[in-house]
């Protein structure tokens, strides 16, 4: 198979190298392959005349389709949520894969971070610090309080995992009430409702589609119990910040830690930047410069060896899905 690599300026993070490849093959065992390297648009527009597969960083796919690519069978991004790629300007037939798989053990990670930070209370005494006040704030340990996590795909799962090996309570919450192996209780999105009365940790997870958008709205919200915290790791839109914010600043919740936000960057003057007890990191909770591209190609690898055997992709995405 022909695969070319590109690179794009859009792309963030640690740039796609030969390097990380060869480690990839030798690790999967798999048959060498014809591998191309692109860092320009003139370098990517000479090797799609000929490849086959393309590997990418999500944003770049606006600059880089539609694009003559005669032999392209399928489309890798580096990303888990494919909402900002161009799949009408793909040609048809050619399969789309994210890179679903990669972020868990760092979302589980950052996860268990923030619910330590909202069980001690982190984002109420980083308040008080922007203010010069000397604010006695007291936590609690985790085992036996309840996290509920939106969302169990590689991300939640993360969490769950990480969430169980403190001893919380985990609920999870998924299309279908299927059990999950770290949560003590999966409940259907349906019967979200039913268990935000109980949580006193909301971990959002999700992917962004048509039914998940504003899934956590402000009557959701207010069904939370007021010493309850909030982490968003999925998507902006998923939650309504600006009740999230209400809320935060009336005291009817505890705090929050956001690394996801709409818009983002978040723009100068902003209220998220003032509102009280709310923690923000610049979307980075699943990134890790060293494993990311690693990990990437070795579920590429996969999809590859699933594509040659005339199985299904693993990592097959379908925008009408959103996953």
């Amino acid at each position: 198979m022909r695969i070319h690599i590109q690179n794009h300026a859009d792309n963030i993070g640690e740039p796609l190298t030969m390097t990380h490849w060869e480690e990839a093959v030798a690790r999967a065992g798999a048959r060498p392959h014809e591998v191309t390297v692109g860092h320009t648009m003139e370098d990517y527009t000479a090797a799609m005349q000929h490849a086959e597969a393309l590997v990418t960083g999500t944003r770049g796919t606006r600059a880089l389709f539609p694009v003559d690519a005669p032999k392209l069978k399928m489309v890798f991004c580096t990303s888990a949520g494919l909402d900002i790629v161009p799949f009408d300007k793909i040609q048809p037939g050619v399969q789309v894969m994210n890179n679903s798989g990669t972020h868990g053990p760092k979302a589980g990670e950052y996860g268990i971070m923030a619910i330590l930070m909202l069980a001690n209370g982190m984002p109420k005494l980083a308040t008080a610090q922007q203010a010069g006040k000397w604010r006695r704030v007291t936590g609690s340990v985790l085992a036996g309080r309840t996290v509920t996590v939106l969302g169990l795909g590689s991300l939640g799962g993360g969490v769950a995992e990480r969430a169980s090996q403190f001893g919380l309570r985990v609920i999870g919450v998924r299309t279908k009430a299927e059990p999950h192996p770290f949560c003590e209780r999966v409940v259907a999105t349906a019967d979200l409702d039913s268990v935000l009365p109980e949580t006193e940790f909301l971990v959002i997870t999700l992917p962004l589609t048509k039914n998940t958008q504003n899934i956590i709205d402000r009557r959701r919200l207010a069904l939370l119990p007021n010493y309850a915290g909030v982490v968003n790791i999925g998507r902006g839109p998923l939650l309504d910040q600006d009740a999230l914010c209400d809320m935060l600043e009336a005291g009817t919740l505890s705090g929050a830690v956001l690394d996801v936000f709409v818009p983002e960057p978040i723009p100068d003057g902003h209220r998220l930047w003032t509102t009280p007890n709310l923690v923000i990191t610049p979307h980075v909770s699943c990134d890790d410069p060293i494993t990311y591209n690693s990990r990437s190609f070795d579920i590429f690898l996969e999809n590859v060896a699933a594509f040659e055997a005339g199985l299904p992709l693993p990592n097959h995405f379908l925008p009408e899905r959103g996953y």
